[in-house]
């Protein structure tokens, strides 16, 4: 039985403005990095005063805030994690996410009250050790990719109801065990274990023998050569139903490093589809276009991951490229007196036809009838970075709404 009380949208959050993006477009709850400890090296993060601020703008949403401590810290690490825990006390987090043992002694020595979620990172693939977690005071359990819906549903019968379950169920993933890659490390010195990756998985590989170390030789299905380790992107998005059948009631969104408007898009569809399965969890199906969203964003080619049993057409060999057909042209800075006053983002001009996303609701379609520089000029084009410009339109859309265009 599906348990919608429960239900949670989770969604990341890079920095501020893909936190507003996500608290903007419907998630329950965001996961972000500090300046260490984080697997998400790349994206800017956030410092302890910023931190402050994000928690206190997100529970003024009613939105909760999750802190990454998931990586797998060094000796070097360990002293710092004690004003690491601090600052996050004093920034009034909802719970941190862990993957190490010791990190997750130190959480219960320095900060004892606080809820202990138990990362992907961790490997958690069995009864067993959630169970063990949660003897050890873990209050969630976020799954290893790897199970399917069987797997899952077995856990969640053999373990306590108060045990929280949570699972990836849209984004990118990694061709390694639950993202423990040593690829990066080797090639380049960038240790994905510490956020650092590299993403050598998506490169192009050739093989070499090892006395003609001149002459390389093309692993390939075509003349373009062989992604061999490049892996589609999980979307679960038509199956959220089985999903929590299965007894997770977090359904988290991967794209920390990604775009705003990657946030924006994909938590609004998750959040409507959330909030189909909650009125309908017996007869779950989804309109066209919700469908169509999670396509209107930059991803890899989609599959289920290991969610139906044993991956048959998860691996993407002809490049390791995104598919992209949406640019943002503008965002919504507000809408009076018959026009929309947005900040330009990419080229778009007069007569062009575009989409407006708004929170919660089917994008609407408008031809650009004309664009008015800051000035009060009339101007044919949108086309420096950050303009300022307005926009005739009869219909008022919220602050941050989306003005999106096909490629």
């Amino acid at each position: 039985m599906i348990d919608v009380s429960r239900m949670e949208v989770l969604s990341p959050a890079g920095d501020f403005e893909r936190l507003c993006a996500a608290i903007d477009y419907g998630a329950d709850a965001v996961y972000l990095g500090g300046q260490s400890f984080g697997m998400r090296a790349s994206p800017q993060n956030f410092t302890s005063e910023s931190l402050c601020e994000a928690v206190k703008l997100s529970h003024s949403k009613n939105v909760k805030v999750y802190l990454t401590c998931n990586t797998l810290p060094r000796n070097n690490e360990i002293p710092f994690f004690e004003k690491f825990m601090e600052d996050a006390l004093n920034a009034e987090i909802d719970a941190v996410i862990v993957a190490d043992l010791g990190i997750l002694s130190l959480v219960k020595k320095y900060a004892p009250d606080i809820e202990i979620h138990m990362s992907t990172q961790t490997g958690i693939v069995n009864y067993v050790t959630a169970n063990e977690l949660y003897n050890m005071g873990v209050k969630r359990v976020v799954l290893a990719r790897e199970l399917s819906l069987d797997e899952i549903a077995e856990i969640r019968a053999k373990t306590p109801s108060e045990l929280d379950i949570e699972a990836f169920v849209h984004g990118a993933m990694c061709v390694s065990f639950s993202g423990r890659c040593l690829l990066s490390s080797y090639l380049v010195n960038r240790d994905a274990n510490r956020g650092e990756c590299a993403q050598p998985c998506r490169w192009g590989y050739y093989l070499m023998e090892e006395k003609r170390t001149d002459e390389f030789y093309p692993i390939f299905e075509d003349e373009k050569g062989t992604y061999i380790l490049n892996a589609k992107d999980l979307c679960m998005i038509e199956q959220l139903d089985k999903v929590a059948q299965a007894g997770v009631t977090s359904f988290k969104i991967e794209g920390r490093a990604k775009s705003s408007y990657y946030v924006s898009i994909v938590t609004n569809a998750y959040r409507m589809a959330v909030d189909i399965l909650k009125k309908n969890p017996d007869s779950y199906e989804l309109p066209q276009w919700i469908k169509d969203e999670v396509f209107k964003v930059s991803h890899r080619k989609y599959c289920t991951g290991f969610f139906n049993g044993h991956p048959k057409d998860c691996q993407y060999y002809e490049n390791s490229g995104y598919i992209r057909e949406y640019d943002v042209a503008a965002v919504v800075d507000e809408c009076r007196d018959g026009f929309i006053y947005a900040t330009q983002r990419n080229k778009f001009s007069v007569g062009d036809e575009v989409e407006i996303v708004s929170p919660g609701t089917m994008y609407d379609t408008m031809r650009i009838e004309a664009i008015i520089n800051e000035h009060g000029e009339n101007v044919d084009s949108a086309c420096h970075a950050m303009m300022k410009l307005s926009i005739p339109c009869s219909k008022v859309y919220p602050k941050n709404s989306i003005i999106r265009m096909k490629k």
